[in-house]
């Protein structure tokens, strides 16, 4: 199955970590590179994952999942290895519109995680639609060389063009012609 390839605004949505250990850290490494409205229920936590919860002053709870948990959240990601827990969650999500990803389970999941570069403004996306995440992971690699450390200020400068020019035809080539301009440019 292939994944719709679609950017989330996570402000005002609550998301729920099940689960406490090294996979559960890197869920939340990657979350907190776009929301801090993270709770976390694992009934043990890593001494790293413990740590950051702490460091972003994080809401958890040290006990089991109990039904009813996700009712308030928008999405949750399952990353323990029970796959009857897995499903369970996955099944009570639907009753909560709540958005699941079962980490390696994709028959668990509404979505999963890309391989991503992040520079400020700029994201960039890498799936293999769960074929093969080494494959997306040594892509994004690849790709985080390739972006010059001056994307920031360039995206900066986007923006504040974009806010003060007039919307039209006239804008959108001058914009384009930018962006063009600037990627031949680094690339050379």
């Amino acid at each position: 199955m292939a994944y719709f390839p679609a950017f989330l605004k996570l402000d005002d949505k609550k998301i729920l970590i099940v689960g406490g250990g090294n996979v559960a850290y890197e869920k939340l490494e990657h979350l907190l590179d776009f929301t801090k409205d993270i709770h976390v229920i694992a009934t043990e936590y890593s001494v790293a994952m413990k740590r950051r919860i702490e460091k972003e002053n994080l809401e958890y709870k040290q006990r089991a999942y109990e039904e009813g948990d996700i009712k308030d959240f928008t999405m949750v990601i399952v990353a323990v290895d029970t796959i009857a827990l897995q499903a369970e969650i996955f099944q009570e999500s639907k009753k909560y519109n709540c958005l699941c990803n079962a980490v390696d389970s994709v028959d668990y999941c509404d979505f999963i995680f890309p391989s991503y570069v992040k520079k400020d403004d700029l994201t960039i996306a890498i799936s293999t639609s769960g074929t093969s995440p080494a494959m997306a992971k040594h892509l994004r690699r690849y790709l985080q060389k390739m972006i010059p450390d001056g994307i920031s200020e360039f995206l900066q400068e986007m923006k504040a063009l974009r806010k003060s020019l007039p919307k039209g035809k006239e804008r959108m080539r001058m914009l384009d012609e930018k962006a063009k301009n600037y990627i031949e440019n680094w690339s050379k």
